[in-house]
């Protein structure tokens, strides 16, 4: 067998497709969390506890280059350059983490809830079975 015999073997195998269709989706689903965070939960947090704004809670590891004078956030200061611990980014990404993996469950429960209605239905007839009744009521006519 080839290799492109075999590489295309590999690739249309349902489970590959399955894994790049989840990948994609994944990514997708990452973008909507992100947004979630970013835009409903984090000001509501940042609200609650006075107006918190953890993107910009961070460590200046080192001064600012020289003649610099631009503001001190976060953004304008690694734009220039400077190290920085971003401590307060870390926790918005923990709660990204911990929505994704919440919702992530929740779905992986539906999902096993559905498999186990699923295999939980009787089975209905066979198609022997059906085939025998359908045998026996045209005996039966006359």
């Amino acid at each position: 067998m080839s290799f492109v015999a075999e590489f295309k073997e590999f690739a249309v195998k349902g489970n590959v497709i399955d894994l790049a269709v989840g990948v994609i989706i994944g990514g997708a689903f990452g973008k909507i969390v992100d947004s979630i965070v970013g835009d409903l939960i984090m000001p509501v947090v940042s609200k609650i506890f006075g107006g918190l704004d953890f993107s910009n809670y961070f460590v200046v590891l080192a001064p600012p280059p020289a003649g610099y004078a631009g503001p001190m956030t976060y953004d304008a200061l690694t734009k220039a350059g400077v190290p920085l611990l971003a401590w307060g980014n870390f926790i918005s990404v923990c709660i990204n983490f911990l929505i994704l993996a919440f919702v992530i469950f929740l779905i992986v429960r539906w999902a096993n809830r559905l498999n186990r209605k699923a295999e939980d239905a009787p089975a209905g007839p066979s198609e022997v079975d059906l085939l025998t009744e359908i045998r026996d009521e045209l005996k039966r006519r006359p």
